[in-house]
């Protein structure tokens, strides 16, 4: 049984379960996504982690899950205390700005002055009592007027995640820690990483926005009048017999634009982006290389394998193995790499490749190869 948390009262938590994760591919498909995977050994697959984070912090009651049509009877199955109300499903893919923002505007018609918290369906967090620590400060932020969002202490000069530059601190009570962000930045090269980490003024994002449903709402309006615009008449809809007829005309024309833009970066260039520092550890789970850090515990030396029937015979090797067969794979003298054995579709290779799985899944599409996708 779950229980709300002290200042918590008017938190909702929104977990955005969208994405097919393409550079987790042949694994992550268009009918199994990232989200619904296993990718840690925990026995949980990402979306359930996510929802069991969120749980004892706002109660299973006060969750709303966003995801595509396809995917609602595999999400309802994962999370038996989802409620009905609580799901939100889209029609098409229209990437994070419509996918919170809708959420939002509901929860702010339901429950006028609620504070939303959104936070990705596919990530994997490790310190629970760091997280919610930091979640706490992010509310108290956004209980002060802020666009609050979660930084991650970098540990390395990482390549694969984008930055937020921080300048200061804010004065915020119940919210200490809470730091100016003044820019976000796209991923760098190892060299800009490196500087960044040395500098101690960047975090890295970890794409949690945490603010008054009525904020955010007002900044996304800012910047993209015609989707808030959407946005709200969908909202004023939704829990009305008329939602489907709105849903078919207005959601295929909402602009396709992710969240950074339109709520993040311009809230931080405004003065009005408040960064909590995670210091919990966090991992997108971008890319096969991240896996088997995660699997191995950070160890390059070691193979880490995943499969509930794999089976492996390795010699002088290491990096990541994926099978979803009962296939005997072996590898002899290999560093570094990556195999991934699915029914109808081999991957193999490199742990330093692995962020260019993407382009063989953009080839396949043009190729007319959607079979395997």
């Amino acid at each position: 049984m779950t229980q709300h948390v002290d200042g918590l009262e008017k938190f909702y938590g929104i977990i955005p379960a969208g994405g097919i994760g393409s550079r987790l591919w042949p694994l992550s498909r268009a009918d199994a996504p990232k989200f619904l995977h296993d990718l840690t050994g925990s026995g949980s697959t990402l979306l359930r982690a996510t929802w069991d984070r969120l749980a004892p912090l706002v109660g299973d009651d006060r969750i709303m899950v966003v995801t595509g049509r396809a995917h609602r009877a595999a999400v309802e199955e994962q999370l038996p205390d989802l409620s009905d109300p609580n799901i939100v499903l889209e029609s098409e893919p229209r990437e994070s700005s419509a996918a919170i923002g809708l959420a939002a505007a509901i929860l702010e018609r339901r429950e006028p002055g609620v504070i939303i918290g959104s936070f990705a369906a596919d990530h994997v967090i490790t310190d629970q009592h760091g997280f919610r620590r930091a979640v706490v400060e992010a509310v108290a932020a956004a209980e002060a007027g802020y666009i609050a969002t979660i930084g991650i202490t970098p540990s390395e000069p990482a390549i694969g995640f984008g930055y937020i530059h921080c300048h200061g601190r804010l004065d915020i009570d119940s919210s200490p820690s809470a730091l100016k962000a003044d820019a976000f930045v796209e991923k760098p090269d190892i060299a800009t990483a490196t500087k960044y980490l040395e500098s101690g003024n960047y975090l890295w994002n970890g794409g949690m926005f945490i603010a008054r449903a009525s904020v955010l709402l007002k900044q996304l309006g800012e910047s993209e009048p015609e989707l808030l615009a959407g946005l709200t008449e969908l909202a004023e809809s939704w829990d009305t017999p008329n939602r489907g007829a709105v849903v078919d005309r207005v959601w295929p024309g909402l602009k396709k634009i992710a969240i950074d833009y339109t709520v993040a970066e311009p809230a931080a260039a405004a003065g009005r982006l408040a960064v909590i520092p995670g210091d919990f550890g966090w991992d997108d789970v971008g890319d096969f290389a991240a896996i088997a850090k995660i699997l191995s515990g950070g160890r390059r030396s070691d193979l880490a394998i995943l499969g509930e029937n794999a089976r492996v015979l390795a010699d002088s090797s290491s990096g990541v193995v994926v099978s979803q067969t009962s296939r005997l794979i072996s590898l002899i003298g290999v560093t570094d790499i990556v195999v991934v054995d699915t029914e109808d579709a081999l991957l193999v290779t490199t742990s330093a490749n692995a962020q260019r799985v993407k382009s063989v899944v953009d080839a396949l599409k043009l190729s007319g190869q959607g079979d395997v996708l």
